[in-house]
């Protein structure tokens, strides 16, 4: 609108050219997915349009739900599954013979390679794990095991994609941010989806692993920082007098409304306005619920915040379990940067000093969860993006494995003490009761109280869902679950 003339840009399309300028604009709003079916290109208003709210208050799902809150451990560039937790004695006896299987990018097939170390039964159920996981396995009767997870790409950009999209595809909503967008927080104050990276930085992918796509941008993931600040740029970078934030932050919201009312459909305006709020509030209560120096030495102890090792992934871990406290819903934890469980050479050496930054805060997590009575109400998912081969690469590594590869599940309904699922003889590809990313993806969602089916958002004309069940078949899997999947 031009102040002066009172003569806006719509009006100028509407009255110059012969109203074709108004047409295109009608197309584009359609293509956008603002405009019904049968508007007319003379009616390409926003004003008259039906608004969704953009918040992120508590909504209920689908159907009762069975879990409330979701932490992800996720660990980038892949861990080797018959090194960790799928024992195959035929692949120990079998060291250094030559199989019919490929590795990637044209490389000569290589023998293959038993694991240099000893597993144990561990728990009631009987449970293997190696030994390079004493504190998981440790838990063996809390956990769900699925060995047979397979993906769709064998590449680190592709398959965190994929794991947390549900397709290979930049600037698609992740897991987080649906579950964001469908049932909101039950805080406030917080947001519904945090993520917490490696102070070091980010693994492959990125970002793109919490992204809100093409959901409101309120809906994805917010970093908060295990060293220092919890939020960048929370805080002024300089001191202001007393009030003034009070008064920036209500002329900014006077501005905001008057645009608001005038675009009620611009999605990015109301999420920027949301944002602001929720941080204006975070200024307030992150700090405190992310206060770690609150914790007991007990506390402190379990997670390994005092041991250099353990202190860094530790931190992470408790402060997920703070958060979920707090009634943050949906939380994501990267390890280092760099994928480091991507071990194509040295698997000798580099795997123990890896399981030994993770495996206790892992395992802390799920005992501290178990002792507050908050694990029922939470699932907690160890889980990589994709498994290794059994062959060897080099002679002291593993390739990359898209056909079979381990996930640890706890708490939210899930079955405890039990295996799920089996892979070949040597680990190579999962063949029985077979379970791919996008079916933990429906079965997350329907713990939840979410039909994967149901959740949907209208983009480009298209009512988008996670995981494409129609084309991907992708499924519950109830065999996993306390109880039946719910029929809708």
């Amino acid at each position: 609108m031009n102040e002066h003339t009172g003569f806006c840009r719509r009006a100028f399309l509407q009255q110059s050219g012969l109203g074709f300028g108004t047409l295109a604009l009608a197309a584009l709003l359609k293509q956008d997915g603002l405009l019904a079916d049968g508007d007319s290109a003379t009616a390409a208003t926003l004003q008259g349009l039906p608004k969704q709210r953009i918040d992120l208050s508590s909504k209920k799902g689908h159907f009762p739900a069975l879990a409330k809150n979701v932490v992800v451990l996720m660990q980038s560039g892949g861990p080797s599954q018959m090194d960790l937790f799928d024992p195959k004695p035929d692949l120990q006896r079998r060291h250094g013979a030559t199989v019919a299987i490929d590795s990637l990018q044209g490389r000569p097939r290589e023998p293959l390679m038993a694991s240099p170390f000893r597993f144990s039964q561990r728990g009631q159920s009987g449970m293997e794990f190696s030994e390079l996981v004493p504190h998981i396995g440790a838990l063996a009767d809390d956990l769900c095991m699925i060995r047979s997870m397979y993906t769709f790409d064998p590449c680190h950009a592709g398959a965190p994609l994929i794991l947390f999209t549900g397709k290979l595809e930049f600037g698609r909503p992740t897991v987080g941010a649906w579950v964001s967008y469908a049932l909101g927080t039950e805080n406030q104050d917080l947001p519904a989806y945090v993520v917490l990276p490696d102070i070091a930085g980010h693994n492959t992918a990125g970002a793109a692993l919490w992204d809100n796509g093409w959901l409101p941008a309120l809906y994805g993931g917010t970093e908060f920082r295990p060293v220092g600040s919890p939020i960048v740029n929370l805080h002024s970078a300089r001191t202001m007098p007393q009030g003034a934030d009070v008064n920036d932050l209500t002329l900014i919201g006077m501005l905001n409304e008057q645009y608001r009312q005038r675009f009620p459909r611009v999605s990015e305006l109301e999420s920027r306005v949301r944002n602001y709020e929720l941080a204006a509030r975070m200024q307030i209560a992150a700090e405190k619920h992310l206060d770690l120096s609150q914790e007991t030495a007990g506390t402190r102890q379990l997670y390994g915040l005092d041991d250099p090792v353990t202190e860094a992934y530790g931190t992470q871990c408790l402060m997920a379990r703070r958060l979920i406290e707090a009634g943050v819903r949906f939380i994501q934890i990267m390890n280092k940067p760099h994928n480091p469980w991507d071990h194509h050479g040295r698997l000798r050496h580099r795997l123990p000093k890896e399981c030994a930054a993770t495996d206790r805060p892992s395992a802390a997590l799920i005992t501290d969860l178990k002792r507050r009575g908050l694990l029922d109400q939470t699932i907690v998912v160890w889980i990589g993006e994709f498994g290794r081969l059994p062959t060897s690469q080099g002679g002291t590594g593993r390739d990359h494995n898209m056909h079979a590869f381990t996930a640890l599940i706890a708490g939210g309904g899930f079955r405890s003490g039990h295996i799920h699922g089996a892979t070949d003889e040597v680990g190579y590809r999962s063949e029985v009761d077979k379970v791919s990313v996008l079916d933990l993806l429906a079965t997350i969602l329907h713990q939840v109280g979410l039909d994967q089916n149901k959740l949907s958002y209208r983009h480009n004309n298209i009512e988008e869902t996670l995981t494409d069940a129609k084309v991907t078949q992708a499924r519950v899997v109830g065999e996993v679950l306390k109880r039946a999947p719910v029929v809708t």
